[in-house]
């Protein structure tokens, strides 16, 4: 890759990564679009290195904040709120993680196409608009069971899809479940690193087995940009969507899909 798509992809994983708007189906574009060469692993690996560490240093007082209370439960001294809040991000993150390890390959292979990522555009994005309409989102997270964390974590898995969006699908159906806007994007934040960590991980060792040339200074911009962006994304995402709704970006995926489609026709 040349500086530039170096530059651009970096960004659009950093901004699409925490937005419903689905940061796979964006990286995935400019190659189909443009005609630009597949970004590579080490590359991949580098983007969701940054956007991990955006999102975690973003909520590192909760971070401390939920191990301790999970280290308390562990140690049987009692669970508090966040004790249980971590729990739940265990429980959620298991789904995505078994369908990642049976089905990876066969949606790389099968998947990652145009008119899947157009067709799953619209739909989730029509799902969340009907989630954001819906009345009596009142619940925060110290409301969070443990049920409410599972069906979160199979929405999470069908992320997997490109186009679905992880962030979109899991603040969809914390809606659903009658979570206000602010916490079910802020459930999502958190539920997104360890599933970023274990898909980096996976893809990292990947990497150091296949023994690939690494263009080290791509991979250290990569970073920078990608953290940066993803870290001012949360920000302002977060106090968005608190004032406003989520239909700016329903919009942006009703737009986006239909071009999508004039395209491959």
């Amino acid at each position: 890759m040349d500086i530039v798509q170096v530059v651009v992809l970096a960004l659009i994983q950093g901004i699409t990564e925490f937005l419903p708007i689905s940061s796979s189906a964006h990286l995935i574009l400019p190659k189909e679009l443009l005609g630009w060469p597949d970004q590579g692993l080490a590359f991949d690996v580098a983007v969701h290195v940054g956007t991990l560490s955006a999102v975690m240093f973003y909520f590192r007082r909760d971070i401390v904040d939920l191990i301790s209370g999970w280290g308390l439960s562990v140690a049987g001294k009692g669970t508090n709120s966040n004790g249980r809040v971590a729990w739940c991000i265990i429980a959620a993150t298991i789904p995505a993680g078994v369908f990642g390890l049976l089905f990876d390959d066969y949606i790389e292979a099968n998947l990652r196409s145009t008119s899947v990522i157009a067709t799953t555009t619209i739909l989730f994005g029509v799902v969340l608009a009907v989630a954001d309409r819906l009345p009596s989102k009142v619940k925060d997270l110290t409301q969070l069971t443990l049920y409410a964390a599972i069906i979160i974590g199979f929405a999470q898995a069908l992320a997997l899809i490109p186009g679905t969006s992880r962030s979109g699908i899991t603040i969809t159906a914390a809606l659903f479940l009658g979570f206000s806007r602010t916490d079910s994007a802020k459930f999502s934040f958190l539920l997104s690193m360890p599933i970023i960590l274990l898909g980096g991980g996976y893809k990292g060792l990947e990497l150091v087995l296949g023994n690939a040339e690494v263009d080290w200074l791509a991979l250290g911009l990569g970073i920078l940009l990608s953290g940066a962006s993803a870290y001012l994304c949360i920000h302002y995402f977060l106090s968005f969507i608190n004032r406003l709704s989520m239909m700016p970006f329903v919009v942006y995926r009703l737009v986006l899909g239909v071009l999508l489609i004039a395209y491959t026709l």
